[in-house]
């Protein structure tokens, strides 16, 4: 190889490094300021546990008096312009939990594209994109449900979190069934082995760039997405909650045992549900 063609591919490898960590600590910073939802993020919660606990506690309470009544969101959200700050907190949440454990593929991508035919400048823009299109896909979803749980009063609108035990002990019992599940294995296995994702699904140009990116999303989404459930227990907005699944999530990809870290998880999440549901006091 040319070392005028060497020199170019290890500057695009260095500005790709520097935009993948500029991206990732901007998503960061906008959490830390709120993601563009107005509200001030919560850094840490109780235990499930705990928390758990003092819900079942005024559940079990709630005969000795009138409840207060609790403020329901309106049902014209959808109007209200409510469904897209909420959607971009998503995405923003999801590239600072996701990029940072997808960047080996990508800049793999980078290596891998220089050794076709034509040994052009590789389309890791393009890449990137297509990979951020699937997560805004997930963020849509994400958003939709966070909002109809808030206008069904599952969901507290200030922390972001289901405030009775019940959805919680399913949602971690749900996500833990699926950590230990045959899907997740298949998705995982792609998003540990990027050589081989790329060996499988290449394709040249910015369109195939663009199609592998979407494609590597889908499957990290197949991976992590069911664990992002997990923030309607921890909090949406809670950053030390976020932190916890985001190191999790990189554990998981970029391990030697990331297979295990993941069997664990799920097996934690399943005795965290049922411990929950059996905190709740028998009517």
């Amino acid at each position: 190889m040319p070392s005028a063609l060497e020199a170019a591919l290890r500057r695009h490898r260095a500005w790709s490094i520097a935009a993948l960590v500029l991206l990732s600590l901007l998503a960061w910073v906008s959490l830390i300021d709120g993601a563009g939802t107005g509200m001030a993020p919560v850094v840490s919660l109780p235990p499930l546990g705990a928390r758990a606990a003092m819900t079942a506690g005024a559940m079990s309470g709630a005969n000795s008096g009138p409840m207060p009544a609790m403020p329901m969101a309106s049902p014209t959200w959808w109007a209200a312009g409510q469904f897209v700050p909420t959607a971009s907190m998503w995405l923003i949440m999801m590239i600072a939990m996701m990029l940072p454990s997808a960047a080996p593929t990508i800049l793999l991508y980078a290596r891998a594209a220089t050794h076709g035919r034509a040994p052009t400048r590789p389309a890791t823009a393009s890449f990137l994109t297509g990979y951020l299109v699937a997560w805004a896909g997930f963020s849509l979803v994400a958003a939709a449900l966070q909002l109809l749980l808030e206008q069904g009063g599952a969901l507290s609108p200030m922390l972001m979190a289901t405030h009775s035990p019940w959805p919680a002990a399913l949602i971690l019992v749900a996500a833990g069934l699926y950590q230990l599940s045959p899907v997740k294995d298949v998705c995982l296995r792609h998003c540990r082995n990027p050589a081989q994702f790329l060996s499988r699904h290449y394709r040249p140009g910015r369109l195939g760039a663009a199609r592998m990116g979407v494609v590597h999303g889908c499957y990290c989404i197949g991976c992590c997405g069911i664990l992002m459930a997990l923030l309607f227990v921890g909090g949406v907005m809670n950053l030390a909650w976020i932190a916890l699944l985001t190191l999790l999530v990189a554990a998981e990809k970029m391990l030697p045992h990331g297979r295990k870290v993941a069997l664990v998880t799920g097996l934690a999440c399943v005795a965290a549900g049922m411990t929950i549901a059996l905190s709740v006091p028998l009517r």
